[in-house]
């Protein structure tokens, strides 16, 4: 098995020194790139910019980017000879529409920034999904959330779409444990209570494994 796997931010420049970002350590993402290398897949990781150390296993290829179209840009050339697609990326959605060269000086009470909206990397990957392969998302909710997870899972043809919640103690980012809900097309629910993400990055490795061989049968 093939998967390819997005993890971490993404961080979109304003000027030389500053960007936008998020609050994503990639800890999720690489404890599941090590938990489907421990079942024999090789795995292309996609990985913004983390403060974590790399992959152990050989199994593992780490591409390294900082921006989305960065990430599209390498994702999209993995896509169509994996297997498996696991979208745990927390990607910017939008990006400064002009970078500038120097670093904005201080002036005046406020700065006003236009921003424009990045690919969606996972959308657009989606529509050239072919039968044989399998697709999975990560949203972060903060209201209606399954309402919103399954639509994402519908818009972005996933098979299955993990949801986190911000509403849950230790779990979404910068902690070392999770708390997770999965959703299929059908709208079933399996619910992973909060453990540490290496060992529910196995759980979810071991759900993939299994709804991916069901989709081959």
């Amino acid at each position: 098995m093939h998967v390819l796997l997005t993890a971490g931010p993404t961080y979109e420049p304003l000027d030389p020194v500053r960007f936008l970002g998020n609050r994503s350590t990639g800890k999720m993402g690489y404890a599941l790139a090590e938990a489907f290398a421990e079942v024999g897949a090789a795995v292309t990781l996609i990985s913004g910019p983390v403060q974590l150390a790399p992959p152990t296993s050989p199994r593992i290829r780490t591409v390294r980017v900082e921006t989305a179209q960065q990430m599209y840009e390498a994702a999209a050339q993995v896509a169509p000879a994996a297997d498996v697609w696991v979208f745990a990326a927390a990607v910017a959605d939008y990006r400064p529409a002009v970078v500038e060269y120097e670093k904005i000086k201080k002036s005046g009470e406020t700065l006003t920034l236009e921003l424009v909206k990045n690919v969606d990397i996972a959308a657009t990957l989606g529509q050239t999904k072919r039968p044989e392969q399998f697709a999975v998302g990560f949203a972060l909710e903060t209201t209606n959330e399954l309402a919103h997870a399954l639509g994402k899972l519908q818009r972005k043809n996933f098979d299955l779409v993990v949801l986190n919640s911000l509403r849950d103690a230790g779990a979404g980012f910068g902690h070392d444990t999770n708390k997770v809900s999965v959703l299929d097309r059908a709208g079933q629910v399996l619910n992973f209570e909060l453990q540490a993400k290496t060992d529910l990055a196995r759980g979810l490795v071991q759900l993939i494994q299994s709804r991916f061989a069901i989709s081959h049968a």
